[in-house]
């Protein structure tokens, strides 16, 4: 697939989906449960669209479970007694079973488990019933997605990044050779930013395999080959400005004014995180796609709310337009970035940001087809930079310039600041729906606090942070919305206005929409989770602690795919404010019968694998594992409807419920223990003001005990496991990565929300 073809090619307007291929949500409570057949691969939609990869059948469900009378007695559930021999609760745990017909309770096998496929094998053995979670399904679909990233950018990216900065350095020196005035300077700063990108690239000493028990560095560090390749020379000319700008960028302690581009930068940024940490490659692949994923050409200057002056932005539009010129002008140049930027666009987005499609598309428009990078007079720069004016402006305030925002800190003062970031990057970070929420929800957006309490969210008088439980209200959640209310993180002067424009946007999403690129159909997955479950399902799904319970699955999930994306999602930044006895019958385990979700989850398993392939980036390893992960899913989703409709379950699906850890094996085949880790975190938003970080985490693996009725009548306590969540700030100069975040859970975690304790012992 050709980007360029998506993005120029296709209709810019979203076009009409045919009632055939798209429906409207509907609330997943209502019984009998319908959900239509969506094919969108032969419907036209928006040119940042990639839902043509997008297909599900048909689902309808009758849900009519019989309900069960609570407080559960211990003589109600036939297998209590050796559930409890095996899996002791305390009297809390027991209590809290009673209560709501389920309780998740620490690991009693292994408190630190971090890998959520083995307790499936441990309650095998110990012939205890396997209660199947959605958490696990969702923590192997990260896998799947986390893995063949990291697989694709270090088999493939690395060395494409490399060669389109060696060619873009080498164009820049030619054009600084003959021109002269603001266009030399644009063609010098040019050479400076593709020389820091190529230096972030290049392999240092201390990171190439040493002569000595090289093979215990094979997987992890440069081959001498690779070291003799990626060399760079940093040309005299721009030396200064690189060195100064790589001291920065490892020293990476926050803001501080950038020496190329003239405008504050977060250095923070740059320390490597997610899976960039498992090798010297990726972690220099990460700092560079940083770099020319946040570094901004400005189109504005010269006025009280510009972030540069008037010369700057006009020598950085100047470069802009050299930079676009180069790429189109070399066929293999803009192959490879062409390629790089569609498949990255197909897992998370495509830019917040204008980049080379736009302003090529400007330069044609105000320069036809003659272009001279050498020699381009101020008022065609100004001709430019009003041509790009009328171009769509970013939605997300990504840090760019430390913008300040002195009282009465208006939503219009806001966007004048997010206005003042408008221009090109060359790999720009990528529109997320959660950070453009999240962007809305904080600052002068939110006005100033009108409460007596401290909540989370207050710094000083603003709404600083946004919190996970702002994306799962906006994604449907009302037990995440009361949440909020209840803890006073909404008692802002414009909380409500802001909320209710987000509402009403979110809400008007066809499913083409939700389905767009992985980023967003992973959350459209979770969306089936948050509901409010009513009769006809399992007792113990019909409570608030249930829904407490699947906001910490939904929170986690979305957890691991902030960690997954960490390099190209668009993070947000609030703007700176200037102020659970043996039986004759067989005991047999359960599905967690929500086959929406699995409905949903199978989907995008198959859109991954589909899109994957036709780029021909999927390795035969990883499409092996999304195969088994699509049967897997078909199985449970059959599984569900038919324990949802009060339906014996045969001796095979028993078998396979019994089995499930086996089913896993080949869905992680050929994965190593850390990526296999639920233990991850990730930093989501920066707050400018107390120079802190909103971390999301998920920590050990915990366990559920679940009592489900039968077809025949018993109630049965079934196990599985569940992951953790976690919510905390932290400098913004102290970024986490996995293994400090190992290492702070095993010396002193953070405490988890507080509305967990409704489901949790």
């Amino acid at each position: 697939m050709n980007a360029r073809t998506i993005l120029f090619l296709a209709a810019v307007c979203a076009a009409v989906i045919t009632a055939a291929c798209v429906q409207t949500e509907q609330p997943a409570h209502l019984q009998p449960l319908t959900v239509e057949a969506v094919n969108l691969s032969g419907a036209n939609t928006t040119a940042a669209s990639f839902a043509q990869y997008y297909a599900s059948p048909a689902l309808e469900i009758d849900a009519r479970v019989p309900a069960y009378d609570l407080p559960l007695a211990p003589e109600d559930i036939s297998n209590y007694g050796d559930v409890v021999l095996k899996v002791p609760l305390d009297t809390h745990a027991e209590s809290l079973l009673a209560e709501h017909g389920f309780v998740v309770i620490a690991n009693p096998f292994n408190p630190q488990e971090e890998d959520i496929t083995r307790p499936y094998e441990i309650l095998k053995e110990r012939q205890l019933p396997i209660f199947i979670t959605s958490d696990s399904l969702l923590h192997l679909y990260h896998i799947q997605f986390d893995e063949t990233l990291r697989r694709i950018e270090e088999r493939e990216f690395y060395d494409g990044i490399w060669q389109v900065s060696d060619h873009l350095l080498q164009e820049s020196l030619a054009v600084h050779a003959s021109a002269e005035g603001e266009t030399k300077e644009a063609a010098r700063r040019n050479a400076a930013f593709f020389a820091v990108g190529l230096s972030l690239l290049a392999p240092q000493p201390d990171q190439i395999i040493p002569e000595e028990e090289a093979w215990r560095y094979e997987e992890t560090h440069f081959s001498r080959e690779e070291a003799d390749r990626y060399r760079v020379s940093v040309p005299a000319a721009v030396r200064d400005e690189v060195e100064a700008e790589l001291a920065l960028i490892e020293g990476h302690e926050g803001f501080a004014t950038s020496p190329i581009f003239h405008y504050d930068e977060d250095y923070s940024q740059y320390v490597p995180r997610g899976h960039y940490t498992r090798s010297e490659k990726l972690k220099n692949y990460f700092k560079a796609m940083m770099w020319y994923g946040r570094m901004s050409f400005l189109l504005k200057g010269g006025t009280p709310d510009a972030l540069v002056s008037a010369e700057d932005a006009r020598i950085q539009t100047t470069g802009a337009a050299q930079i676009t010129a180069a790429i189109a002008a070399d066929p293999a140049t803009q192959a490879l970035w062409d390629r790089m930027y569609t498949v990255t666009a197909f897992y998370v987005g495509f830019s917040d940001d204008l980049g080379c499609y736009e302003y090529l598309e400007a330069m044609r428009e105000v320069f036809g087809g003659t272009f001279d990078p050498a020699a381009v007079s101020e008022d065609e720069v100004a001709a430019l930079k009003a041509e790009l004016a009328a171009y769509r402006s970013p939605q997300i305030y990504g840090g760019t310039g430390n913008c300040q925002i002195p009282p009465p800190y208006s939503p219009e003062q806001a966007d004048q600041c997010l206005e003042s970031t408008k221009g090109f990057r060359l790999m720009g970070q990528r529109f997320i729906p959660d950070s453009y929420l999240f962007s809305r929800l904080v600052g002068p957006y939110t006005g100033t606090y009108t409460g007596t309490r401290q909540p989370f969210t207050l710094v000083g008088s603003i709404r600083g942070f946004p919190m996970g439980l702002d994306v799962m209200a906006l994604l449907g959640s009302d037990r995440a919305k009361a949440i909020l209310d209840e803890t006073g993180n909404d008692e802002y002067s414009l909380y409500a206005a802001r909320y209710a424009e987000l509402e009403s946007e979110f809400g008007n999403f066809t499913v083409a929409d939700w389905n767009r690129n992985l980023y967003w159909s992973w959350l459209y997955s979770l969306k089936p989770l948050l509901a409010d479950y009513g009769p006809g399902y399992p007792t113990f799904m019909q409570g608030e602690a249930w829904q407490d319970k699947q906001l910490n699955c939904a929170l986690a999930s979305w957890t691991e795919l902030r960690h997954d994306t960490i390099l190209y999602a668009k993070q947000s930044y609030t703007m700176e404010a200037t102020a659970m006895p043996p039986e004759e019958q067989p005991v047999v385990g359960y599905v967690e019968p929500v086959p929406e979700f699995y409905h949903r989850l199978l989907a995008l398993t198959r859109m991954t694998n589909a899109g994957l392939e036709e780029m021909e980036v999927l390795d035969s390893a990883s499409k092996a594992r999304l195969d088994r992960l699509e049967a897997v899913l078909e199985r449970l989703e059959d599984i569900s409807i038919r324990e949802l409709e009060h339906e014996e379950l045969s001796e095979d699906d028993y078998a396979f419920i019994r089995d499930f850890g086996d089913a896993l094996e080949g869905v992680i085949e050929d994965v190593d223990d850390q990526a296999k880790k639920t233990t991850i975190v990730a930093d989501v938003h920066t707050d400018a003001n107390s120079r802190m970080v909103l971390e999301e985490g998920v920590g050990y693996v915990d366990m559920i005990v679940v009592a489900y009725r039968l077809p025949d009548g018993r109630i049965l306590c079934g196990v599985g496991p569940v992951m953790t969540y976690h919510e905390f700030t932290q400098p913004m100069a102290e970024r986490l990565t996995d293994e400090q975040w190992r290492a702070m859970l095993d010396a002193s975690p953070p405490a988890r929300p507080g509305w967990t304790a409704s489901f949790a012992a």
